[in-house]
């Protein structure tokens, strides 16, 4: 018989984990949820430094990673046949982009049959565009971590470009997480209009493949 006590979850299921079994009615929460699981993902993996490594997702058990042809940056679902989750890449983007996308894609991955329950949607926000800004705030999250970003930061790293090579990510990536953080105010500098990414980032779930999966 075995001793389930002594089995350890997964990664994926320990990130679930976090999510609360109630409703979550405010998108603050939501977000606080989503960096939470990102740095317990860094912390499952022992990552102190930048740049993130985020090839680790590729290496969870059951999670594949492909470049796509395809008119958006990146796309997940579960394949039933190999049971496992694809993540598609856009294999037109470059690196950092796509390093955005799979951390991006593997929160939506996360949020599988909790998004409802995560996102309810104000009168500006739909419940779905509510998980798409989740996903891109815990792929910041996971990339660019509040601790190290400061850490940089103020250990004299403070040029944008100098930020972006560290942490291997854009420097509008960089920008965004500067203002999220409180490191740097909204300025001329950091426009409050200017987004993190162009219009074309786009992300999409295959709706027929949604309810599947585990």
């Amino acid at each position: 018989m075995t001793n389930t006590s002594l089995v350890p979850r997964s990664v994926l299921a320990t990130l679930r984990g976090l999510i609360p079994s109630r409703q979550v009615h405010e998108f603050y929460e939501a977000k606080k949820i989503a960096e939470l699981q990102a740095t317990r993902l860094l912390e499952l993996h022992h990552i102190t430094t930048g740049p993130v490594p985020v090839e680790l997702i590729g290496e969870l058990p059951k999670i594949h990673i492909e470049l796509s042809d395809m008119p958006v940056s990146g796309a997940s679902f579960w394949d039933s046949r190999a049971c496992q989750w694809v993540i598609q890449l856009n294999r037109y983007e470059g690196p950092r982009r796509q390093r955005f996308t799979l951390a991006h894609e593997y929160k939506h991955i996360i949020d599988h049959g909790r998004s409802s329950g995560l996102y309810s949607g104000t009168a500006i926000n739909t419940p779905a565009e509510q998980a798409e800004q989740a996903a891109d705030y815990f792929a910041g999250c996971l990339l660019v971590p509040k601790v190290l970003l400061k850490r940089a930061y103020y250990g004299g790293m403070q040029q944008v470009a100098d930020l972006a090579r560290h942490f291997d990510v854009s420097e509008a990536a960089i920008t965004c997480r500067l203002s999220q953080t409180g490191i740097v105010t909204r300025s001329d500098r950091f426009r409050s209009d200017r987004r993190a990414f162009p219009g074309t980032f786009r992300y999409r779930m295959k709706p027929e493949l949604q309810l599947q999966g585990v």
